[in-house]
């Protein structure tokens, strides 16, 4: 999913594209809380929509903590 999905806009590996970079350096001084909110609430205003069908809360978790780790 984080190569398919996430990947089509952020870029691979995800340094960003339309989408901001995902990549450890640029996620340091954000909250979990707040990339939680972006995965599974969307960015309004932007091109992110919200994962909450697909992607429960702990999964999101899950996938913020693979992206702190680096692709």
């Amino acid at each position: 999913m984080l190569k398919h999905d996430c990947g089509s806009c952020h870029g691979l590996p995800p340094k960003g594209g339309l989408g901001p970079s995902l990549m450890p350096d640029a996620l340091a001084g954000k909250s979990d809380q707040l990339l939680l909110d972006a995965i599974q609430k969307g960015r309004a205003g932007t091109a992110m929509p919200p994962w909450r069908t697909f992607l429960n809360e702990d999964e999101s978790r899950w996938l913020i903590a693979r992206l702190r780790q680096g692709w």
